[in-house]
């Protein structure tokens, strides 16, 4: 009696599932389907007989979906290159972010050396350990030179070597120097500390900028201050 019972709930267990899914494929049938299946089916087979519709099949790969919407009013329209005109550069708005001219290239075998206690024998020359030195990128203010300003008439070039000196105050200097210059004078840029040296001298007006070199603005700067040679006596 018992297995009659548990045939019968199973029996009607199956029953109450096949009328779920008979459900589940209504909704399915009527969300998915066309209202018209003629549409979707060969001519041919939409006249036969029995024909069984068959399912529109839709591409879920990616990309597959999407459709083109308004291309004439969203697409950009196609240029003609011909009507395509280049125009200069415009100006920089000012010196800020304008790159440093490059510095001049030095050989590889150059070498920072510390020379100490210079002296400088004229506004940009100096005197260390055996070397002459004269500071590259500036033009030297001989001592016996006299400059004017105004009416006054006043050692220029004597002020200038004793401004460099008063600088230097014997502290080392770090220059780029080739091997064996013992013997004869060489340019070279140099440093004290963390100061580019002729970039001191030009900008305080007690060397001129050489038209090859990079210190051009800082003459215009010193000049314009009325520094060093450029102004009054000192």
């Amino acid at each position: 009696m018992g297995a009659v019972k548990s045939t019968g709930r199973f029996t009607a267990s199956l029953g109450t599932l096949g009328l779920l899914a008979g459900i589940l494929l209504i909704a399915w049938s009527r969300h998915w389907l066309p209202t018209d299946l003629s549409s979707q089916m060969p001519a041919q087979e939409a006249g036969e007989a029995g024909a069984v519709p068959r399912l529109p099949v839709h591409d879920l790969r990616p990309g597959k979906l999407a459709r083109r919407i308004a291309e004439d009013l969203i697409a950009p329209p196609p240029l003609d290159s011909s009507e395509i005109e280049r125009i200069e550069p415009r100006a920089p708005l000012g010196e800020l972010g304008l790159a440093s001219p490059p510095r001049t290239p030095m050989p590889q075998d150059w070498h920072e050396t510390l020379l100490y206690r210079p002296v400088a024998t004229s506004s940009a020359i100096f005197e260390a350990m055996g070397r002459t030195v004269v500071i590259s990128g500036t033009i030297d203010i001989d001592p016996d030179r006299t400059c004017s300003f105004g009416d006054a008439v006043w050692p220029c070039g004597q002020r200038a070597r004793a401004a460099f000196n008063a600088w230097l105050r014997g502290r080392a200097l770090k220059c780029l120097l080739p091997p064996d210059v013992d013997r004869f004078a060489i340019a070279a840029p140099c440093t004290l500390g963390k100061q580019d040296v002729g970039a001191w001298l030009v900008a305080n007006g007690w060397a001129k900028a050489s038209p090859s070199g990079i210190y051009a603005k800082a003459e215009l700067v010193a000049r314009g201050a009325r520094m060093g040679i450029f102004g009054p006596p000192q």
